[in-house]
């Protein structure tokens, strides 16, 4: 099965779709659909649109060149750009350069208890972000 047939599949399974209920929401033949999603078939640049377009994905991400069925639109790179104001607003407003955060020399004054509190934190941080994928990669 080729790697466009296989994201077809699972996103037409996703939506508890048939091969010939797809094939009419497409406006592909049910047969044309059988034999990509089996890999015995190219996807022609058309198809490959429409099919995008019904799934409200990316065709990048139909042909496997990226695993983020979405893209990087510009309403990521708002937010991206409102969340580095945020964290540059929080360096300010708590003193965070003066504190010597990211001066190197300092941290290596840090006690080991100082150290795993910092460790500890970092890895909610993580966990936190890691819930929040999954939570968007559902939707």
């Amino acid at each position: 099965m080729s790697h466009v047939g296989e994201r077809i599949r699972e996103l037409r399974e996703k939506r508890d779709w048939s091969q010939r209920e797809f094939a009419k929401r497409v406006g592909i033949n049910y047969s044309v659909i059988n034999r990509i999603e089996l890999g015995k078939r190219p996807v022609e640049d058309h198809e490959l649109a429409k099919i995008a377009d019904l799934f409200d994905v990316t065709t990048d991400y139909l042909l496997g060149r990226t695993d983020d069925p979405h893209g990087y639109t510009i309403e990521n790179q708002i937010e991206e750009e409102n969340t580095l104001e945020k964290i540059n607003q929080l360096i300010k407003e708590y003193g965070i350069e003066q504190m010597g955060f990211f001066d190197i020399e300092k941290w290596k004054s840090l006690s080991e208890e100082e150290i795993e509190e910092i460790i500890k934190h970092f890895e909610w941080v993580v966990h936190k972000a890691k819930e929040r994928n999954k939570e968007n990669s559902k939707d």
